[in-house]
């Protein structure tokens, strides 16, 4: 039997902000049963029945009954965090967010405080990796020419066949991962199961080595990494560090067999450097799954190119597996907080991750 959210006598609250108006992120019957049987001594819940904007970090306005419920919260468990929650729970010491990315959250005030932010990194790994690879695939065996035949019901087997075929296997590609956390090594170990030689980027290379690189290196050797990829993934956190870390200069030293993927954040790339690449056939391809300005504007030049894969910010969706994954790694995260011990994926507020 599980342990109704509100215990009597409990004087520490959660406030779990997790209906959200997409099906697939929203709090389903059996993650809330997970939660109650899971609370703490001395805790009770309180679930938000108001919907809330599950996209991006804590950027969306928050509903009047968070704000009531947040007012008593020791903890706040949503999609980000917004300035207003944030100044509404002048109780709240922890915070976890159910996105991995945390940009949103990081505003002065929430930097300079001591409340604990942790976030969802990692989870997110497995669906994103197959993502990144169907979207390679796509391209290494030219998928989008064959989508081009059947639209105009052309049966051709020369661009498959001939002499101008760019069709290739992974085994063939040198794979290069810019950011060799949780998700750049579930993705390595994706495309190194089919054969791909795969290399990280990453602040610190010294670390002990990710599972599915075969080795690391530094920021600073991007440049040299980039004429040898046949395969770039912008996997890392959105910083001031990392914006436009994919720049018209570095595009410039792509072959043009070369395929970009980003799965990260759209800062990190000189979008409108990398759309003159493609419509001028500098580039193979690009996967982008994140933009710039989201929704990408209709006015868009990347939606008219035939050697773009553009999908709606939608790459770490896994309806069947999510709420597992999320609160594996929340409610342990609770057992730990709730006895003042080490939490995991906590974020580092001034360096952004």
């Amino acid at each position: 039997m599980s342990r109704p959210p509100d215990v009597a006598g409990a004087t520490r609250l959660l406030v779990a902000d997790l209906a959200a108006t997409s099906r697939n992120w929203s709090l389903t019957p059996t993650a809330r049963a997970r939660i109650e049987g899971a609370t703490p001594n001395g805790w009770r819940v309180h679930f938000v029945s108001a919907p809330t904007i599950s996209d991006g970090d804590g950027g969306s306005p928050p509903s009047t009954e968070v704000l009531e419920r947040v007012a008593s919260a020791e903890a706040y468990f949503g999609f980000g965090l917004s300035r207003a929650v944030f100044d509404a729970g002048k109780s709240l010491r922890w915070v976890h967010s159910a996105a991995a990315g945390v940009g949103a959250a990081l505003f002065p005030e929430m930097v300079a405080s001591d409340v604990i932010l942790t976030n969802a990194a990692g989870i997110y790994g497995k669906p994103i990796a197959q993502h990144v690879l169907g979207g390679v695939l796509y391209f290494l065996r030219s998928f989008d020419i064959a989508v081009a035949l059947q639209e105009t019901g052309k049966w051709d087997k020369q661009p498959f066949v001939g002499d101008e075929s760019r069709v290739r296997e992974l085994a063939d590609c040198q794979v290069l991962v810019i950011g060799a956390g949780g998700l750049g090594s579930a993705i390595a170990e994706a495309m190194a199961h089919f054969g791909a030689r795969c290399i990280g980027v990453r602040r610190h290379p010294d670390r002990p080595l990710p599972a599915g690189f075969e080795r690391v290196v530094g920021v600073d050797a991007i440049d040299d990494e980039l004429p040898g990829a046949d395969v770039v993934v912008l996997a890392t956190p959105a910083t001031a560090e990392t914006r436009s870390l994919l720049n018209a200069e570095r595009i410039a030293r792509l072959g043009r067999d070369a395929i970009v993927v980003n799965v990260g954040r759209g800062s990190l790339v000189d979008e409108a450097a990398l759309t003159r690449a493609l419509a001028s056939g500098a580039l193979r391809g690009a996967v982008l799954d994140v933009f710039s300005e989201e929704p990408l504007p209709a006015s868009s030049a990347l939606w008219g190119l035939r050697n773009v894969l553009i999908t709606p910010h939608v790459s770490g969706v896994s309806p069947h597996w999510y709420w597992d994954r999320q609160l594996d790694l929340f409610l342990d995260n609770w057992s730990r907080y709730a006895v003042g011990k080490q939490l995991r994926n906590v974020v580092d507020k001034n360096a952004g991750y």
